[in-house]
């Protein structure tokens, strides 16, 4: 090795060494940080902030949405307050809970989507118990039985069972399950015929009156006072098509709430307080 090549690897060393004694120092002075303790970090409330019925109670109360336009089961009193045996039942449920009831009206049609979007905290607005609901949204146990009927003009000759729709318009609620009956069961059944739909059980039953449809199907406990406080001239026809079970619905995944608001219905039939409540409304005993 020449003199030369000798300095050239000595000052290579050299910078080397300096490379690795500042390394060695920056190293001990930016310690690595500790561990994250993630846990230590959650939000103590997260947990219950995800249980409903905890949420419902710290509130003081439960939102129930309903329609408030279908007597005798929801409407609005001379008072301009929610009335009826939905209402009634919304009540005593509330009251076992140990929380207010408030109640929200809305046409029928947009009463699901609003407890998806949490508008609702319940529905207790005679909501069908269905499998394609199961789906999306959770139900009480049944707390009433409603048998659906073909009802016409009082002069109608025509129209007698399901199976006279054919070429006929029948109307119906908007988005309520017997739509889907009529466009789904009856309509492959009988062939053609119209649906005209609405937002109101009064607006239907007030063309059927005049004659602009000429049949609808619905629960004759549900239409008869405003037949006799509209003087319609109405009538039932025939066997009920179908019967129908109705529950309180709620969103998916609250089983904390879905379990209270069952114990309240069980408790309201075992003390006699739900028939009450339904012979007030319907005066007969509970079909269910």
């Amino acid at each position: 090795m020449n003199t030369q090549t000798k300095k050239l690897f000595k000052s290579v060393s050299l910078v080397g060494a300096i490379v690795i004694a500042l390394t060695g120092c920056a190293t001990k002075q930016s310690p690595a940080p500790s561990p994250v303790n993630t846990a230590a970090n959650t939000p103590a409330a997260t947990t219950a902030s995800s249980n409903l019925l905890e949420t419902i109670k710290k509130n003081g109360k439960i939102r129930i949405g309903l329609m408030g336009t279908y007597a005798p089961y929801n409407f609005l009193n001379d008072k301009k307050e929610v009335d009826g045996f939905d209402a009634d039942v919304a009540k005593q449920v509330a009251k076992r809970i140990g929380v207010q009831a408030e109640f929200i009206t809305g046409e029928f049609s947009g009463l699901i989507e609003g407890l998806q979007k949490d508008k609702y905290d319940a529905l207790i607005s005679q909501v069908t118990i269905t499998d394609d609901r199961k789906k999306t949204m959770d139900f009480s146990t049944p707390y009433i039985k409603n048998s659906v009927s073909i009802v016409v003009k009082a002069d109608n000759t025509t129209i007698k069972s399901l199976e006279d729709f054919k070429g006929k318009k029948i109307g119906v609620g908007l988005g309520t399950n017997d739509e889907k009956y009529l466009r789904e069961v009856a309509l492959p059944k009988v062939g053609n015929f119209e649906i005209p739909t609405y937002n109101d059980v009064i607006t239907s039953l007030t063309d059927l009156n005049v004659g602009r449809i000429d049949a609808t199907i619905n629960n004759m406990f549900a239409i008869q006072p405003l037949v006799e406080k509209n003087n319609f001239k109405i009538k039932a026809v025939g066997q009920p098509i179908k019967e129908d079970f109705a529950g309180i619905a709620i969103r998916k995944n609250n089983q904390e709430l879905l379990d209270a608001l069952n114990k309240a219905l069980a408790d309201m039939k075992t003390d006699g307080t739900f028939k009450e409540i339904f012979k007030k409304w319907f005066g007969v005993d509970p079909t269910i």
